[in-house]
């Protein structure tokens, strides 16, 4: 809970100028949709989330993937975690890198953002971003964090 509140007090502390790049499509209202802030470094935390965002995908859940501080590394261009993480034996994936699950995820229709302070705050430009993935803006985000229908999970 005290992460998801210091994401939306960084959010409030943003520059409201700060625009989402792309247009993520409109998901209407048919079925659940999701929230994933992932902010974590680790490799296993990372790949249990985008493990978790599958299971919530194949199950009908229209996701949206918020990546703020390390996680942002995720969505840009050519990056490599240093490691691959084991899948469980329910999983006949075997080894897989978050980067690979996160493309994945957006292949199958997920909306992938990094925060508003990620690239200010690192080498990456817009335009090392993979394909498809915006920079979050500060507004529709907390709308979509305080919205009730929309429940937010952070990693």
């Amino acid at each position: 809970m005290h992460k998801i509140l210091l994401t939306a007090g960084v959010f409030a502390l943003a520059l409201p100028m700060v625009a989402t790049a792309g247009n993520h499509g409109d998901h209407g209202d048919e079925g659940d949709k999701a929230l994933v802030i992932l902010t974590s470094g680790a490799v296993q935390t990372q790949s249990m989330a985008m493990i978790l965002s599958s299971a919530m995908q194949q199950q009908g859940t229209d996701l949206h993937i918020l990546l703020c501080d390390a996680a942002g590394d995720l969505a840009v261009e050519g990056y490599e975690s240093e490691e691959a993480v084991n899948t469980p034996p329910s999983n006949p994936a075997g080894q897989v890198k978050p980067e690979g699950m996160l493309k994945m995820l957006m292949g199958e229709g997920a909306s992938v953002d990094v925060c508003a302070i990620y690239l200010p705050n690192t080498d990456a430009t817009e335009e090392d971003l993979l394909e498809g993935v915006g920079v979050a803006a500060p507004g529709p985000m907390a709308e979509m964090m305080r919205d009730p229908a929309i429940p937010v999970f952070s990693f």
